[in-house]
């Protein structure tokens, strides 16, 4: 591709995947948020949760004078909580809707105008159905709550039986739900696809993308690990081209030309799609290097689109 990806997309980065010291809304938020506004590369930024009032408002401000665009990730917050948006018992629920809301208050305060969440854990085939329809529930109510707020709601699809667990799932299903949502009044509603995801879920990209390609509003780019036995084995997001990992150049590739062809990527759009890396460094790796590894496969992968 000759033309440069600025005028398909804002290029982004995960901020708590990369620094994941900051993961559970602690650590040096303001100091690795300034890393991200400092490096002209980004356009856009995905954060989360942040504990401290202060720190929050200081990062709002920061966040506000770099002109990046933000995006917020939930998934943190019910991923180092355990709380399920789907629990079959009613006061589990509650608290997961009730945290919910509580990150699209500090999505709004931080200036994002979308946030992803991910389902809870899968409880087994039998209770698929159950799981869903509370899901529904629990949506539908916490999109209710963001749109008073001027925020859209989108979940990412996750693995089923490789690391996370969660009941959405294979992607067939996440675009049913997707569509669920939708008809009960919130067009807006969309999916957060994954190309570190595709090969936990055992299924192809382009595959994939098809069959989510009327819901994806959001889109990470990552790798993942099949092989049993490594210290990064399943959805651990580590730099591309690890030699056991899934994903490197030819592979991130695919996935934006795949990205085309559903249209959502595409020219001439009034506002354009954020594509983010989710990396996170390895134990002895460093944040930046995993970031710049980053940096460089797209360069390289854009080249073959």
């Amino acid at each position: 591709m000759r033309e440069s990806w600025h005028s398909y997309f804002k290029p982004g980065i995960i901020h708590f995947m990369a620094y994941p010291a900051t993961m559970k809304g602690d650590g040096p938020i303001l100091e690795t948020l300034e890393k991200i506004a400092t490096d002209e590369f980004f356009t856009a930024v995905e954060v989360t949760w942040i504990n401290d009032p202060q720190v929050r408002k200081d990062a709002a401000k920061l966040l506000s004078a770099s002109q990046l665009e933000v995006a917020f990730g939930a998934q943190p917050m019910f991923l180092t909580t355990k709380l399920d948006l789907n629990a079959l018992d009613g006061q589990e629920r509650a608290k997961a809707v009730a945290q919910l809301k509580k990150g699209i208050d500090q999505a709004q305060e931080l200036g994002a105008r979308r946030l992803a969440f991910l389902s809870g854990w899968d409880p087994g085939a039998d209770k698929r159905a159950q799981a869903t329809d509370l899901l529904a529930e629990s949506v539908t109510e916490a999109a209710a709550y963001a749109k008073e707020r001027g925020l859209s709601l989108s979940m990412e699809t996750f693995d089923r039986e490789v690391d996370k667990k969660c009941l959405m799932g294979p992607n067939a299903e996440c675009a049913a739900f997707a569509k669920r949502i939708r008809q009960a009044g919130f067009p807006d509603f969309g999916l957060t696809v994954d190309l570190s995801h595709f090969p936990i879920q055992y299924e192809k990209t382009r595959d994939a993308l098809h069959t989510v390609k009327d819901y994806v509003v959001h889109a990470h780019m990552g790798n993942c690990v099949l092989k049993e036995g490594s210290g990064a084995y399943g959805d651990s997001h580590p730099r591309f081209s690890l030699p056991e990992g899934e994903n490197g150049v030819e592979e991130l590739a695919e996935y934006l030309r795949g990205l085309f062809e559903i249209g959502f990527l595409a020219a001439g759009k009034k506002q354009l799609p954020i594509v983010s890396f989710e990396v996170k460094p390895l134990p002895g790796e460093s944040s930046e290097i995993v970031i710049a590894n980053a940096k460089r496969t797209l360069t390289l992968a854009w080249s073959l689109v």
